[in-house]
């Protein structure tokens, strides 16, 4: 295990997050499978306690600590993507495996996680300054999933 690694709660759903995560985005991976030695408040001995995995090269461990605690924006992944085909990729993944579209290429998959899906078109327009990423946020604001087109558009003013 990684020295740092990120904790996500889940109420029962870690394994099968992992493997979503893992299936939809390059460099991820689902490592070890942990079960529960005894019973505890939210499961039974035997029961998946956690799964080691990576998302994006970034490290993780999902813990089926029951419905207690449930994700928010507070937390969330950000994927940077190279073009729209790539941005609609994981965009509909998410959203279309049980998770809901939100604003200004922010999504929630189905365990609650929320995804930044953003394409670095958007990030180096912002990074401009000035009037053109003025432009460029008035546009972003009006989007749910990041449209590069009207980012670029936006861009040249």
């Amino acid at each position: 295990m990684a020295k740092n690694t990120i904790c996500l709660w889940y109420d029962k759903d870690a394994e099968a997050a992992a493997r979503f995560y893992a299936e939809t985005f390059p460099d991820s991976a689902v490592g070890a499978v942990r079960r529960a030695p005894s019973d505890y408040p939210s499961g039974k001995a035997g029961d998946v306690l956690t799964v080691e995995f990576t998302v994006a090269g970034v490290p993780c461990l999902g813990l089926n600590g029951g419905p207690a605690f449930q994700h928010d924006e507070a937390f969330s992944f950000q994927i940077a993507t190279d073009d729209q085909a790539e941005t609609d990729r994981y965009w509909n993944a998410i959203v279309g495996n049980g998770g809901q579209e939100s604003a200004c290429g922010w999504c929630k998959d189905r365990w609650g996680v929320s995804w930044q899906i953003t394409p670095r078109a958007l990030t180096d327009a912002m990074a401009a300054g000035g009037e053109e990423a003025r432009r460029v946020f008035e546009a972003m604001m009006t989007m749910t999933k990041i449209d590069i087109a009207a980012i670029e558009a936006a861009r040249r003013g």
